[in-house]
């Protein structure tokens, strides 16, 4: 086959357009940090990055379900502390009101202090948190405590409050509230109270009053097992997130290094290019008449 003039300059046009891209193409990864621009650039990459991405989204998902269980086990610690708090005080109260040297006004005056112990404990009972109720299963939006003045518990929700926190595997972050607000510890305050009034022996109460902490006491420390194993997922998906990052940076950042020196050799490819098209491109007639 006959190479002609017009085939040659061609050929070095079409070169230097090619070359004009990959430069082109270079500078836009030094410039993004990027590897492509768009899917077009590698398919394969593409395609990876989709999926390395959607495993970071996840994992990020999952940490932010650690943090509302994190809010909800710390709410009920805090609360539990505090009807814990209560109980005690009804129980020294309880002990004091024994004492068989007390006035009529003595018993009423410790009778009207349990009286704001029993609406504090159901106030605790109804803790909110972001608007849905802690201490009734998964009836978030029903109130635990069906009526006051006396207190009557609801039927709890049959069901534990969980969260997902990995594919398919999910953690009771609540606590059991027949253990903690039970229908048993509001009429043994009660009766305490009433029994105050009344001048009835204690005795039967303090030992109920006894049961009820000592129930409490062992949710209490069930709910720091949980509170522990959650810390152990967070670790966990902590490491998860530095190697799904770091994937999802190995499949689509650019390494500068490599980038910058292939640059520095396109550059000297595309420039011997020109050069060498400058030569084979035969001269003009006005080339020769100057």
């Amino acid at each position: 086959m006959r190479v002609t003039q017009g085939m040659l300059a061609g050929n070095s046009l079409s070169n230097i357009s090619n070359s004009y891209n990959r430069l082109g193409q270079i500078q836009d990864q030094l410039a993004t940090g990027k590897r492509s621009t768009k899917p077009s650039d590698d398919p394969v990459v593409a395609m990876k990055g989709m999926y390395y991405r959607s495993n970071l989204t996840q994992i990020e998902q999952y940490k932010r379900n650690l943090s509302e269980g994190y809010l909800w086990l710390e709410s009920s610690e805090s609360a539990i502390e505090q009807a814990n708090q209560g109980l005690q005080r009804v129980r020294e109260l309880t002990v004091q009101g024994q004492n068989g040297t007390l006035s009529d006004d003595d018993k009423k005056a410790i009778s009207a202090e349990i009286q704001q112990i029993v609406e504090d404990l159901e106030n605790t009972a109804n803790t909110k948190v972001a608007g849905k109720y802690l201490f009734n299963g998964t009836d978030v939006t029903e109130s635990p405590i069906a009526s006051s003045n006396p207190v009557t518990v609801a039927t709890y929700g049959n069901k534990n409050y969980k969260i997902e926190v990995s594919e398919n595997v999910f953690l009771d972050v609540s606590v059991n509230p027949n253990n903690v607000f039970s229908q048993k510890l509001f009429n043994t305050v009660q009766g305490i109270k009433d029994g105050l009034e009344s001048g009835a022996d204690l005795n039967n109460f303090l030992s109920d009053l006894d049961d009820v902490m000592s129930v409490m006491g062992a949710e209490r420390s069930e709910l720091g097992a949980r509170y522990n194993r959650i810390e152990m997922v967070e670790q966990r998906l902590g490491s998860q997130e530095i190697s799904a990052t770091q994937i999802l940076s190995d499949n689509e950042n650019v390494n500068m290094e490599e980038a910058i020196s292939e640059l520095m050799m396109q550059e000297a490819v595309h420039n011997a290019a020109l050069s060498t098209g400058a030569r084979i491109i035969q001269p003009t007639l006005l080339d020769f008449l100057r």
